[in-house]
């Protein structure tokens, strides 16, 4: 059974929980990435992402650089273990209506999951399974 450890992203971009809303939007259209995680003391305490910047920030016209982190990040961390199985982390993520989910291992962050790997992994399931029909 394949796990999460086979699909996760291996670097996760962090930003520290002391950062403000346009230090997180300057990180992401660095890195072009759509979310980072906020870290405190290095470890994962929220997750900000571009829809968090659009509704939080933008739509309420206020001064990015004026927006702590804590005030728009999503927060608690939904998290997982690098050998939970994709099926358990894909009912995790339903069940706890997210989109990306955390992979600790030992506490320490080790990679994160989105929506997208998992489809991406879904559609190369598909064919592989399709090849040896």
């Amino acid at each position: 059974m394949d796990q999460l450890r086979d699909i996760m992203i291996k670097k996760v971009i962090t930003i520290d929980r002391d950062k403000n809303a346009q230090d997180a939007a300057k990180a992401m259209a660095e890195h072009e990435i759509g979310s980072l995680v906020v870290v405190s003391e290095g470890k994962p305490v929220g997750i900000v992402t571009e829809r968090d910047l659009v509704r939080k920030v933008c739509v309420k016209d206020t001064v990015s650089s004026k927006i702590p982190l804590a005030d728009i990040m999503s927060s608690p961390v939904i998290f997982a273990e690098p050998d939970m199985p994709i099926e358990t982390a894909v009912q995790r993520m339903f069940n706890s209506k997210i989109r990306r989910l955390v992979i600790l291992e030992n506490d320490k962050l080790v990679g994160i999951v989105t929506v997208s790997d998992l489809a991406k992994y879904v559609r190369t399931r598909s064919i592989i399974d399709k090849m040896f029909d």
